[in-house]
């Protein structure tokens, strides 16, 4: 039997308070990644030369920072130490060559934050699930998640469009099954429709950015008439947002179809290893 993870994401619909704190949440835990990256950052620039010195300085804990800015500790305090871990995550990862030096993150980016399941600290109870510092917030569990699976961390995230989401981390145990691969399929990249397989079938993709661009292009006028702040300029935002969202959404779910017929018909499926970013920059594929 070997330990296995998986994920399960649902809607949330947190009340107006429950949501206060879970936006002031995702900003505390923005202020201390960016607190510790500049600490960190400062006293490399000024120890660069002197390694042994380097190795002895003491990381920055999410701890420091709480005496004096006291409003950090309305907030779910495990959900500060994952900040921690994920940019000790983002430096090794750096000093590795496998990514860039860690960024400042900002309010554009994805705002999110993850806490961990200690002593019981969250638990699923007829639609609602219990949260640190949240208590009970209501959840659309369209799926349920097997009595077996441990709870072992849940990451809170919200869309541009404003709707909450969280995903949840459970981990298992599962016996591997050896198979013998019979039914193999190549898949090789194709520029209209996704891919081509061995036995000459197309992905055929709908191409669902291309279909919603004139809806998005009307609708995106609208929003750089506005003035930039106002509450109507909120507004043609969020309406803007949500075409966005539904072709990401279509994407996925597209993509989800096409990988599940894959697996279902075939023992092991063959790719090509390609650096998409990098040839649409030097082929200019554009959208």
């Amino acid at each position: 039997m070997t330990k296995q993870n998986k994920a399960y994401k649902f809607r949330l619909y947190p009340t107006e308070e429950q949501a206060m704190v879970i936006r002031k949440t995702f900003g505390c835990v923005r202020f201390v990644y960016n607190k510790m990256l500049a600490e960190r950052k400062e006293t490399y620039e000024s120890l660069k030369d002197n390694k042994e010195a380097l190795k002895k300085v003491k990381r920055p804990t999410p701890a420091k920072y709480k005496k004096e800015y006291e409003w950090l500790k309305e907030v779910d305090s495990l959900a500060l130490a994952n900040a921690q871990l994920n940019l000790d995550k983002a430096y090794k990862a750096f000093f590795k060559g496998h990514t860039k030096f860690p960024k400042f993150k900002s309010k554009r980016h994805k705002q999110s934050y993850t806490t961990n399941g200690v002593n019981e600290n969250i638990q699923l109870l007829d639609g609602y699930i219990k949260l640190p510092k949240l208590k009970m917030v209501k959840i659309k569990q369209h799926r349920a998640i097997p009595s077996e699976c441990v709870i072992k961390s849940c990451t809170l995230s919200i869309t541009a469009s404003g709707k909450y989401y969280i995903s949840i981390l459970t981990e298992y145990e599962k016996e591997i099954e050896t198979k013998d691969i019979e039914k193999v399929v190549g898949l090789d990249f194709a520029m209209d429709g996704l891919f081509v397989d061995s036995e000459g079938e197309k992905a055929n993709h709908p191409k669902f950015y291309r279909q919603m661009l004139d809806k998005l292009a009307v609708e995106q006028r609208k929003l750089s008439r506005k003035k930039k702040g106002s509450s109507n300029w909120d507004k043609q935002r969020i309406r803007v947002a949500k075409i966005q969202e539904k072709v990401a959404n279509q994407r996925k779910n597209f993509l989800h179809h096409k990988s599940k017929a894959l697996v279902t018909n075939y023992d092991a499926v063959v790719i090509e290893d390609l650096d998409m970013i990098g040839m649409s920059q030097a082929l200019k594929f554009g959208k």
